[in-house]
């Protein structure tokens, strides 16, 4: 029993200016649009993935909570769900399926969003590795539209590097001789397998290798985890949609199409949404260095990396246990020095003085957070400039004191960095 719809879009004409014919989107929602529709998220899928897996991101307990959001898992075009070169129409099957950007991928999710849902305003676009290329796509495309992206393990342009390693592995399953230039009448198996083979070295970091980690995910040595992703590969995938993903990965760059003309640093400047940067250190192919360039271009972003032995299958739900650790310790160590330069500034633009319990901060000083804990903060009567803030009760409660102390100050995401 088919657990997903379809979006028919008809003809399409693409970016390259070709048509793409009967083209469909596969997708499936969770949870209730509200009244106002304010709370969507949109989580494309990534390079093997599609809606099923996708839901390793979404539960109750989780950020991307289907009792608080209506989320929207748009399955990518070339992932066998949509359309794919598997199940196209007979004039596209094949090696006839045309090439597709994001641009394109992105184009036709818009139109899913818009005219089958009428939503005008969308909450947050994230997703891992390719899917959060296109939330970069989402971002640049329709910068009125989005109000926050948050990429993980991936870039807003595909850096030379990332595509070499992606020729490496096409190279090693077009190499099989029943390939045929993808008119093949039975699935590239050997090549398929030397496909996922040497893909599994990128997947990981050397010291996932170094320290056995694959051991954590019930593999006895290297060469169980090698034998699975070939075999996984065979099984699962046709290997005429591997390659028209990768090509659409290979062209990843939000620049391309009418609105930036392949400026590329325009392109990083025009998006509005405010955006969380979230690379992995160990990642092989989405480097941490292509994300901390686009930080200085993308005006309301951070950038947050994570550390992982996992490498770019750190973000591959139920990879890496510690990452949810991780995350919430670092997360908490961000609200906490948020609050004292959110509180600094409070203070030296007040016209009072600002009171610890033990400590007087005179007007203009900085705050030493080990002279007293929020919860004893004790809140002046600000300036005009300003209105009266309640003294929180506790520690926890003073998070809903933050987004009123962001909109007071109006320097704090200006770039004024004396803050």
């Amino acid at each position: 029993m088919k657990n997903y719809e379809k979006f028919k879009l008809g003809n399409v004409k693409l970016l390259s200016g070709k048509v793409f014919k009967s083209a469909e989107l596969a997708y499936k929602t969770y949870g209730k649009l509200n009244k106002n529709a304010s709370n969507v998220i949109v989580l494309p899928t990534f390079y093997t993935g599609n809606h099923l897996r996708n839901e390793g991101f979404i539960g109750k307990s989780r950020a991307i909570n289907p009792n608080k959001y209506f989320i929207i898992s748009i399955n990518m075009f070339g992932n066998g769900f949509s359309s794919s070169p598997n199940n196209s129409i007979q004039s596209q099957l094949g090696s006839k399926f045309p090439t597709l950007t994001l641009w394109d991928n992105i184009y036709c999710q818009h139109k899913l969003i818009t005219e089958k849902f009428k939503i005008k305003k969308i909450a947050l676009v994230t997703g891992w590795s390719m899917a959060g290329c296109q939330s970069y796509q989402w971002a640049a495309q329709y910068p009125n539209m989005v109000k926050a992206i948050l990429p993980f393990c991936a870039s807003s342009k595909t850096s030379i590097h990332n595509h070499v390693f992606l020729e490496g592995v096409k190279a090693a399953l077009t190499a099989d001789k029943n390939w045929n230039k993808g008119n093949y009448k039975k699935q590239p198996i050997k090549g398929l397998k030397a496909f996922g083979r040497v893909y599994a070295g990128w997947a990981f970091s050397q010291n996932f290798y170094r320290k056995e980690l694959y051991k954590k995910l019930g593999y006895k040595n290297s060469e169980e985890l090698l034998k699975d992703w070939a075999n996984d590969h065979a099984k699962n995938w046709d290997a005429n949609n591997l390659l028209s993903k990768l090509k659409t990965w290979q062209l990843n760059d939000i620049s391309k199409g009418p609105k930036y003309n392949n400026n590329y640093i325009k392109a990083l400047k025009s998006i509005k949404a405010k955006t969380i940067l979230m690379p992995c250190n160990q990642d092989l192919y989405f480097r941490t260095k292509d994300n901390e360039y686009e930080s200085k271009f993308i005006p309301h972003s951070s950038l947050r990396p994570v550390d992982s032995s996992f490498g770019h299958c750190a973000a591959n739900p139920g990879n890496d246990k510690n990452l949810h650790n991780y995350h919430a310790y670092k997360e908490r160590k961000r609200l906490d020095n948020e609050k004292i330069r959110l509180l600094y500034v409070a203070m030296t633009r007040a016209k009072n003085k600002c009171y610890l319990i033990g400590t007087v901060k005179k007007e203009g000083d900085s705050v030493n957070p080990n002279s007293g804990t929020f919860m004893n903060i004790l809140w002046p009567f600000f300036s005009d400039n300003f209105t009266e803030i309640a003294t929180p009760e506790d520690d926890n409660s003073f998070e809903k004191f933050i987004p009123k102390l962001r909109r007071l100050n109006d320097n704090f995401y200006s770039g004024d960095k004396r803050y």
